[in-house]
């Protein structure tokens, strides 16, 4: 059985959260003289809300989620570095996650001193639950997923996310910064199902606003309120909230680019298939095509040359000579082809 007062660290339990000013004080006031703050160039001079609650009120209502079970943070590698911080102890603890994938969660185990252990996917991109729950032990205390995957593209089995949430004691995290761009319901919509689940998405795919770093997790108000006391006091700054704020008021914009994405994905698949060079391209539920050409390097090389950058991912296990490609615009998509014809 799932308990979370056997997954968080002692210290972190321990942990007496800095109390800040806008903390303290909740309610309407006209003087501010309790945070030090300088009182001319307004708004900037203010610190933000540290829990950004009107930008959850704004996400509540569009994902489905209460906001207390929302934590927002400066991107997704945020609440990817606080499940180390506050679940593993170094030289320690142990999390497993699929192979290959989104490479920041080894990059923050490798920061926190958290052996990182890795299950290699099946020729179709699928992984099995009985094989990460046989690399785990009595130290593992988080699995990480990311469906759709990066860099393969597709999603991963439902079923066997649900069977690792009711097998696994500890907390599986499910990375679902593509989610909207495939035809699936995000397992945000189950966190009362599986008090073990964290779900990641972002504002810097579908939302177009990579530049703002803002990410959310989604979870139980139990996991949220030990990633609120383990956060930096304001974590998301004003200008992000803002910007979050129009984002979220325009919602039906985001769609229309959503979907315009998905129509330009099916075209350039299509056209991609009828290239010399494509050997093989894998389906996808994300905005981008994983790609397997004749030379990866040497086709990489020619686009660089000509200006136009894709992803190498040559080196990536299971990924021999594929290159991943961003789906763009469509006269960006119709400049890649024409250069991907002249090799």
């Amino acid at each position: 059985m799932f308990d979370l007062n056997n997954i968080i660290r002692p210290n972190i339990k321990a942990l007496k959260p800095y109390s800040c000013a806008r903390d303290e004080f909740k309610g309407e006031a006209s003087v501010f003289l309790d945070a030090n703050e300088n009182p001319y160039n307004a708004p900037f001079n203010r610190y933000p809300d540290p829990l950004q609650w009107a930008v959850k009120g704004r996400i509540s209502v569009i994902k489905g989620v209460a906001k207390e079970s929302i934590f927002l943070g400066n991107g997704s590698d945020e609440p990817i570095d606080l499940m180390y911080r506050a679940f593993c102890e170094p030289r320690v603890d142990n999390v497993v996650a699929i192979n290959p994938t989104y490479g920041m969660y080894e990059v923050c185990a490798d920061i926190n001193d958290i052996e990182y252990r890795k299950v290699e996917l099946d020729e179709n991109f699928q992984f099995s639950a009985d094989k990460l729950l046989a690399k785990a032990d009595e130290h593992t205390k988080v699995m990480w997923l990311c469906s759709p995957n990066n860099p393969t593209g597709n999603l991963l089995a439902s079923g066997e996310i649900e069977k690792l949430l009711k097998a696994f004691n500890g907390i599986v995290v499910v990375d679902e910064a593509y989610i909207d761009f495939a035809e699936t319901v995000s397992f945000a919509k189950k966190l009362a199902q599986f008090p073990n689940l964290v779900v990641l998405q972002t504002f810097s795919k579908a939302w177009g606003s990579a530049a703002i770093r803002l990410g959310m997790a989604f979870a139980s108000t139990a996991i949220i309120s030990v990633l609120h006391t383990s956060k930096y006091p304001y974590n998301v700054n004003i200008l992000t909230q803002k910007q979050a704020l129009e984002l979220l008021g325009n919602a039906n914009q985001v769609s229309d680019w959503v979907n315009t994405l998905k129509a330009e994905r099916s075209n350039l698949v299509n056209e991609l298939q009828k290239l010399a060079i494509v050997t093989h391209i894998y389906p996808t539920d994300a905005n981008f095509i994983l790609t397997k050409v004749k030379d990866a390097c040497a086709t990489y090389n020619h686009l660089v040359s000509r200006g136009i950058i894709v992803r190498n991912r040559h080196s990536v296990t299971l990924c021999g000579n594929c290159l991943r490609i961003t789906v763009g615009t469509p006269e960006e998509n119709a400049i890649l082809l024409s250069e991907l014809k002249k090799l």
